[in-house]
């Protein structure tokens, strides 16, 4: 065998071998994906990023309709903190923190404080039955066919990383955000009183 026959050959080894060890890794997103399960989800770690004031961007601006058939923008919520939680009924994530969203919105009554979720991909009756079947009290826009909210948050988180929740300030600014499910109401609780508390 000619040296650069050996060369190819070590080469085609190597690249084997990393191939090998890299499919024996511990990597649960990869390992959710191959399962093929057809849930809808890849389900992480979830992530916290707190925005200091200077380093937020531009207001969210933003119109839909809820499941009610009332309109709905971020006008509505001018001066007020807004939680915006992303999900759809059959995110098993999204059923599992909604009894902690909730608990956080009820914490906040009287507060300049509002809630909004916005679903991804279900019809208005498939939303309106998750409120109530999950005790879900604030309004969800229903954003399956409107791609103008999907687009006014297109750069602020990946809608397809579903659940996310934001925590918009008072300027309409995303102050911070929650990526995958929420493991406790008292994460979210805190990151609202600190915009809460922002002059």
């Amino acid at each position: 065998m000619g040296r650069r026959a050996r060369v190819i050959a070590s080469a085609f080894l190597s690249l084997a071998l990393a191939g090998g060890l890299a499919a024996c890794a511990n990597d649960p997103l990869a390992e959710q994906y191959r399962a093929g399960d057809n849930k809808g989800y890849i389900a992480g770690d979830f992530r916290v990023q707190e925005i200091p004031a200077d380093q937020r961007t531009d207001p969210v601006e933003f119109e839909g309709t809820l499941e009610t058939g009332d309109r709905v923008s971020s006008d509505d919520f001018a001066g007020k903190v807004l939680v915006v939680n992303f999900w759809y009924a059959a995110c098993g994530p999204c059923r599992a923190e909604a009894g902690d969203l909730e608990k956080a919105h009820t914490t906040f009554e009287g507060d300049d404080v509002a809630f909004l979720g916005i679903n991804t991909s279900d019809s208005p009756e498939a939303a309106a039955a998750f409120a109530e079947t999950w005790g879900v009290t604030y309004p969800s826009v229903i954003a399956a066919d409107d791609g103008a909210v999907k687009l006014a948050f297109a750069d602020k988180t990946p809608i397809q990383a579903t659940p996310t929740t934001l925590v918009l300030d008072k300027q309409g600014r995303v102050a911070a955000r929650v990526i995958g499910q929420l493991p406790d109401a008292s994460i979210l609780t805190a990151l609202v009183r600190t915009a809460l508390e922002e002059s």
